[in-house]
């Protein structure tokens, strides 16, 4: 049994794709002395490091007195808690692996804690990824600050000068300068519902669908356009922030289609939603463009609108795509990966 044992536990450490690393504990005088005891495969292949190189050395020895100690807290904190813990940790070994999500938990024998099993995954990518989306949601909120604050006040008074002076006299050129001054007005309040919608979703609540839709349906101006509540479905999500998208989509059926164009709102698959119209719909190789910010097929339209829908749903850990729909329009769907979206 214990062979048998012994073959399951070798076929795991050689089989799994995450780094896992072994430690033997030691009592040391009135401590505990950490010792590399094993690395599996993957442990070697991610970091250049095998275990003959580190095998009988404590962490110090191998990776410095620094960042050995930093590694050897988190093994102590284990053994303390006698219990597993997780924690991200920085400990640069090649490049493109740098940064790691670890679990760490403790066997233990007769009543004492003799080893510590780490099973640990790169996630330097991520760790980059989102340190990267944070400067630059920083950068865009310091730019929408100047925006609301420096940009906003000349236009509302160059606004109510022009409304003014169209009380007052005629000319054909007040039109166009009112036109264009609004333009820029739904631009600046474009820009800023952009950069205030990166930020990942913390707090949600349960959402009706239909609830949701028929509101923000009533806010739009959609002429004779008609609206198809397909499903009713209630689902976790922050009903302000997602007020933008269907809003955004609704504009921007009824400012690509007919007049009286249709939209419907329903239910797509087990985890997702979809939204979609009977209208001209987007070219296949045009369906990544949209998304781009200024990105605009209709006239006076500021480009920002399916931005802002793409950066909510992501936003949510919702995926957005593309396709055509039901009549031949534009169809968007939003994919719930995560279990426990419906409520």
């Amino acid at each position: 049994e214990a062979r048998e044992l012994a073959e399951g536990y070798e076929a795991v450490l050689n089989s799994v794709e995450d780094a896992i690393f072994l430690m033997n504990v030691e009592e040391d005088g009135d401590g505990v002395r950490f010792e590399f005891e094993r690395l599996s495969p993957s442990y070697e292949r991610q970091t250049g490091i095998t275990t003959e190189e580190v095998q009988g050395q404590t962490p110090q020895a191998v990776f410095g007195e620094e960042q050995g100690a930093e590694l050897a807290a988190n093994y102590h904190r284990c053994v303390k808690a006698g219990e597993p813990i997780s924690y991200q940790e920085e400990l640069p070994v090649s490049e493109g692996a740098r940064f790691w999500q670890t679990k760490l938990a403790p066997l233990i024998s007769d009543g004492e804690i003799t080893r510590l099993v780490g099973v640990t995954r790169n996630v330097t990518e991520r760790v980059e990824r989102e340190r990267q989306l944070r400067q630059q949601n920083e950068r865009l909120g310091e730019f929408a600050s100047v925006i609301s604050h420096d940009l906003r006040s000349p236009l509302n008074v160059a606004q109510g000068r022009a409304a003014l002076l169209a009380e007052q006299r005629e000319s054909e050129h007040l039109d166009p300068l009112l036109q264009a001054l609004d333009r820029m007005e739904a631009i600046v309040e474009d820009t800023l519902t952009l950069a205030r919608q990166g930020d990942t979703i913390s707090e949600t609540e349960s959402v009706s669908l239909t609830n949701l839709a028929g509101k923000c349906w009533a806010t739009v101006d959609t002429d004779d356009a008609t609206i198809e509540l397909v499903d009713e479905m209630t689902f976790q999500a922050d009903p302000g922030r997602l007020r933008h998208v269907f809003e955004n989509l609704f504009r921007n059926a009824v400012e690509h289609g007919r007049s009286n164009v249709t939209v419907r709102v329903g239910c797509h698959n087990e985890l997702g939603i979809y939204v979609e119209d009977n209208g001209p719909g987007i070219p296949v190789e045009k369906r990544d463009e949209v998304f781009e910010p200024g990105h605009s097929s209709a006239q006076g339209g500021t480009g920002f609108g399916l931005t802002i829908v793409k950066r909510i749903v992501e936003a949510h850990g919702w995926e957005l795509s593309v396709a055509d729909g039901t009549d031949g329009g534009a169809r968007f769907e939003f994919e719930m990966s995560e279990q426990g979206e419906f409520v």
